[in-house]
């Protein structure tokens, strides 16, 4: 009975602190970009999921986030209005692995981040 006990205990302080640092991690803002080592096709698949499911107005020519104008940049931008726009939950930065969650605003110039 006392192992039983002490099983009951053990996963019962788990739980606690595992929903404790979720929280926690939650709680801290973060942004979603690219990985530096996607393909140039896993970023624009990228770009053209996320800009299917948010408004990515800033993306386009004369756009806050146009430049610079390349895959890495307008796939971070797209990654994270979808990842902000779905509740920042960890797995809506996944993109097939080639998303990266960061806790440094990578905001730039006139292209702000929310």
């Amino acid at each position: 009975m006392a192992g039983k006990l002490s099983v009951y205990v053990s996963l019962i302080l788990l739980s606690f602190f595992s929903v404790g640092t979720l929280r926690l991690v939650h709680a801290q803002k973060t942004w979603c970009v690219a990985k530096p080592s996607s393909s140039q096709a896993t970023l624009l698949e990228n770009i053209n999921f996320a800009c299917s499911q948010v408004d990515c107005g800033r993306l386009q020519k004369g756009g806050a986030c146009y430049s610079p104008d390349n895959a890495i940049n307008h796939a971070s931008v797209a990654m994270n209005l979808y990842f902000q726009s779905k509740g920042r939950n960890t797995w809506n930065c996944d993109f097939k692995s080639s998303g990266l969650l960061t806790v440094s605003d990578p905001s730039y110039g006139g292209c702000q981040y929310p």
